[in-house]
């Protein structure tokens, strides 16, 4: 009897062991591993307790051999946290980051590791979008991250509400609009709401599309190999139409002083009759399933349209219908992480989580993701609300696109045409001034390469 015992206590040691190596994943090692991770995350966003439970609590307790570490920050503060600590050399075993752009220095000093030999190694791409594994796509020109998704940073949301209180419909055209603005006015409404105090938003959401408009397909490939300047008169003209838009009155002076917090509360209670912001802000309307509380209720969700700007009937313009667009953030590993570690197994296995089906289609549902880089992911089988539809289809709405500027250019380049962008809000400088100093600081710039 008692060799019985022991041998049943055995077998149940045994079982135990193998269960917690099973919990490891791909880690590989039955000892806890510690990983860092910089996250881009707010607690105060919608959904973000539901997120905690659903990605990092989830991941966890499936892999209890792996501890996570998490810095969470979000905005500029996330930025600053990204760019000191590449220059300190602590960047986190996985990291929250852009194809480009705002992360152009992770990819061009090579500070990502590439993941092209793990990704063919596991079969992962296979239920991706291959544009979104494409590594000429990124900054550095190799496969440093895997995107979550594709992403429209320009949209145009119309509210029909405001419109149909003032027996208007949708502007089709930009003269339409400018017609629209004192009927706006008149009845307290603006006209096109932008949380225009961050610097980038106006750049990445509108300025983006408008320079595909007026200067053309390729037109960044064009001043890359040095045949079109920034002064030249297409994309000065993309800059002259910002700037009508001010004078027009289609966007008020006043949104300059707009933080990017305060822009989906705004028009959610009315405020104006349009709004453009990227895809991404639709998250911020939708019911959050942890509290139930909504800013646009499914019911007034049906009255919200998101489309593109409308077309730009003046001289000059190349083309209309069009959206700027570029691989959405994801994850990227450290590439101090060496080959063949059990770091790198652990760091390898929370990646491949976080942009996973089940958690791709968590953020999915919960509004945070509105075009998935998975190719598995069964949106019909999802209950959306009618915003998530809209933006789901938002690509029937324009038939190109073309690139966003602080994707296509170093932050020395693109930095001075935000900060140009705003200060023409204020009315302090001249689209020509703005172009030049671009233009100057591009030469600058490629003059260092």
């Amino acid at each position: 009897m008692k060799r019985s015992i022991k041998s049943l206590i055995s077998i149940m040691l045994v079982l135990v062991l193998a269960l917690s190596l099973a919990g490891c994943g791909n880690a590989g090692s039955s000892n806890v591993i510690e990983l860092r991770v910089l996250n881009y995350f707010s607690i105060a966003n919608p959904g973000a307790l539901e997120e905690v439970e659903r990605v990092w609590d989830a991941f966890e307790a499936a892999h209890p051999n792996i501890k996570l570490i998490r810095e969470d920050e979000f905005e500029e503060p996330f930025h600053f946290a990204t760019e000191a600590h590449a220059a300190a050399g602590t960047l986190p075993d996985v990291i929250y980051c852009w194809p480009s752009g705002r992360s152009s220095a992770l990819h061009t000093n090579r500070l990502l590791k590439d993941l092209a030999p793990l990704v063919a190694r596991d079969n992962f791409g296979a239920n991706f979008n291959s544009t979104v594994l494409n590594p000429d796509a990124m900054g550095g020109g190799y496969l440093a991250m895997i995107p979550n998704g594709v992403t429209a940073t320009h949209a145009f949301y119309v509210n029909l509400e405001v419109l149909e209180s003032v027996g208007l419909e949708p502007a089709k055209t930009y003269s339409e609009l400018v017609a629209q603005v004192p009927i706006l006015r008149e009845a307290g409404y603006e006209t096109i709401l932008m949380a225009n105090e961050a610097t980038w938003v106006m750049q990445s959401c509108l300025m983006s599309a408008i320079a595909g408009r007026f200067a053309g397909e390729g037109w960044e490939k064009a001043i890359h190999a040095g045949t079109a300047k920034f002064t030249d008169p297409d994309f000065v003209a993309a800059i002259e139409f910002i700037e009508r838009m001010y004078v027009d009155g289609v966007l008020d002076r006043s949104t300059v002083a707009v933080d990017y917090g305060s822009s989906p509360g705004l028009f959610a209670t009315n405020r104006a009759a349009y709004m453009i912001d990227g895809d991404w802000r639709v998250g911020d309307f939708i019911t959050d399933a942890a509290t139930g509380q909504v800013l646009i209720d499914p019911v007034r969700q049906e009255k919200i349209l998101i489309t593109v700007f409308p077309e730009i009937d003046l001289p000059g313009v190349k083309y209309n219908a069009n959206n700027s667009v570029v691989l959405g953030t994801g994850w990227g590993l450290n590439a101090n992480l060496e080959d063949g570690s059990d770091k790198l197994e652990a760091a390898w296995t929370l990646l491949k989580w976080l942009v996973g089906k089940e958690v791709l289609t968590f953020r999915v549902d919960s509004g945070g993701l509105p075009v998935p880089s998975r190719t598995d992911i069964d949106l019909a089988s999802l209950d959306l609300e009618p915003m998530q539809v809209a933006v789901a289809n938002l690509g029937q709405h324009y038939n190109r696109s073309n690139v966003v500027i602080d994707a296509a250019f170093d932050g020395q380049v693109y930095t001075p045409l935000n900060d140009g962008l705003q200060a023409l809000g204020l009315g302090t400088i001249t689209p020509m001034e703005v172009a030049q100093n671009v233009q100057n600081q591009f030469e600058a710039w490629k003059a260092a390469q």
